[in-house]
């Protein structure tokens, strides 16, 4: 048997339609203004004391959650490469398969060969056939359902063919058939993402969705993180949905629980087991139960929920476990429509070694994998790019960055005005460039040396950032306990690249003294690429 120092394990947890903030191209999606989160916290109700000190308020748009002194983890956002806004594309660009084809959608409902097929193999009739709410479609023709047999089949403006039926009339196994054949008949270009089954109970006006829902998804066209894992001899172990999301594929057990209670019950026994490997789970309850249904103080208080069993989930994790907690994208329960809404997510890491770290805005859910695989040590070939150094590399720390900056103001080409700047920009791969100033007898062509290391950077192809520091000395007043701040241009310059939580130290020579700010404070109300675009 593994003894604990041979283990290692990664738990990921996806707390469903948690956005962050409209992403980038939320505009194209008509999500602008939309954020899940602060939407939450208009309710008055939101407390979240184990998600802030794990870092959740230092996030760029998450400061109204607290922001903690000395937060225990790292932190950050990520946006969205796939193009679309659903539970299938989130969960699977997580694991590292970017979808940049949406799956087919039908606002106007499925085709009459789709609907006669499956109206033919399943021997019962279709009702509604068009997009509808899940609580109202079965309000409305519920008792329908009842009387005549036939199987209530809607839409959204995701992804899905949704099959609902009173329990009494279509017993649980039969509807899951039916789901199945559905999702036979989905395919080529009506490959939805999702077949869900959707039983209720009860009887009018008050019937009940059960707690018995079942996703039948597309198997991923290529392999995720979740094969990567199987195939290396280590355990994948999904709880919730995971499974049904992936349609078992990279699988070696499934735990099939319903609700945010149970799963979280179920995560906590799996902690408390030997194995190694990667347990995913989602906590389904934020969408299901208030985000579509636009109930701000439910969703608040299902987060509360969640927080409270985090406080004694974090004590079960032992050397060689990482816990990364994300989303998949957002529902804002203050926007308008009851659809999601393409967001930013959440992302906090956690783990015996994890430094605390801004890990700034990762450019593609596909980075929580790459960090998984990373933490795992298997071979992986999905999409993104591990931010594991980020948060365990002494090299990637203030300290060093700092010590690197005062090494590149001793290179400084400055005859002019007699100021030796020094630079080191921090990637978001953990690469560091440096730069100093370079001056010039016309005075216009100077550059800063600022400017001089994300140059290098951007040359190397370098598109994200987390830090840089700064250290400056005035040679001709001899005077080093001055901090260089950036200039104006400098400041102008960052934006272009990076979000207003970037962080910027600045220190002296002698590293006596040093002040941190963000790009934000230092630039309040700058314009960006999305101002002019």
């Amino acid at each position: 048997m593994e003894n604990s120092t041979e283990m290692r394990r990664a738990f990921l947890i996806v707390l469903d339609v948690c956005g962050a903030g409209e992403a980038p191209d939320a505009a194209a999606f008509g999500d602008v203004g939309s954020h899940t989160l602060a939407s939450a916290a208009e309710s008055g109700v939101l407390s979240l004391p184990t998600l802030s000190s794990l870092g959740m308020g230092r996030i760029e748009g998450l400061s109204f959650l607290g922001a903690a002194e000395k937060p225990l983890g790292a932190w950050g956002r990520m946006r969205e490469l796939s193009n679309g806004k659903d539970t299938t594309t989130g969960h699977w660009e997580l694991a590292g398969l970017v979808s940049e084809s949406p799956p087919p959608t039908y606002p106007n409902g499925f085709p009459p060969e789709i609907i006669e097929a499956f109206e033919k193999e399943t021997g019962r009739g279709v009702l509604v056939n068009r997009t509808y709410s899940g609580t109202e479609v079965i309000a409305k023709y519920g008792e329908e359902q009842i009387r005549t047999g036939k199987l209530i089949v809607y839409t959204s403006a995701d992804s899905v063919f949704q099959i609902a039926a009173h329990t009494d009339v279509v017993p649980l196994e039969e509807l899951y058939e039916d789901c199945r054949i559905a999702r036979r008949l989905l395919v080529g270009r009506h490959a939805v993402g999702r077949v869900i089954a959707r039983p209720f109970t009860g009887s009018a006006p008050d019937f009940v969705r059960t707690a018995d829902r079942r996703d039948f998804s597309l198997e991923p066209p290529k392999d995720t993180l979740l094969d990567a894992v199987k195939n290396a001899g280590m355990e994948t172990v999904a709880v919730g949905k995971i499974s049904d999301i992936f349609a078992g594929k990279g699988i070696t057990r499934s735990v099939g629980v319903h609700g945010n209670p149970a799963c979280m019950e179920a995560a906590s026994a799996i902690a408390e087991e030997r194995f190694s490997g990667f347990c995913f789970m989602n906590l389904v309850d934020t969408d299901t139960n208030c985000g579509h249904r636009r109930d701000k103080r439910l969703f608040a208080e299902t987060l509360n929920a969640f927080d409270a069993w985090l406080s004694g989930f974090l004590p079960r994790l032992r050397e060689g476990d990482l816990l990364m907690i994300t989303a998949d994208h957002g529902c804002d329960p203050g926007f308008r429509g009851t659809d999601h809404t393409r967001e930013l997510v959440p992302l906090l890491v956690y783990g015996r070694g994890i430094s605390a770290r801004n890990l700034g805005l990762r450019s593609g859910f596909s980075d929580a994998g790459a960090t998984v695989a990373a933490w795992l040590k298997v071979p992986y070939s999905g999409a993104g790019t591990s931010f594991l150094p980020l948060c365990t590399d002494p090299s990637c720390g203030d300290d060093a960055l700092c010590t690197a900056a005062r090494e590149a103001m001793q290179k400084a080409y400055s005859p002019y005005s007699m100021c030796s700047v020094g630079a080191a920009l921090l990637c978001a791969d953990g690469k560091v460039y440096t730069g100093f100033n370079i001056e010039n007898a016309s005075f216009s062509p100077t550059v800063c040396a600022e400017r001089t290391a994300f140059i290098r950077a951007l040359c190397d192809g370098e598109r994200e950032f987390t830090a840089i520091a700064i250290c400056g000395t005035n040679n001709r007043l001899r005077r080093e306990g001055d901090l260089f701040t950036p200039c104006g241009v400098c400041r102008q310059f960052m934006r272009e690249f990076c979000g207003g939580s970037f962080r910027i130290l600045v220190t002296t020579p002698r590293g006596d003294c040093r002040e941190e700010y963000t790009l934000a404070e230092l630039f309040p109300r700058g314009f960006g690429p999305e101002q002019v675009n």
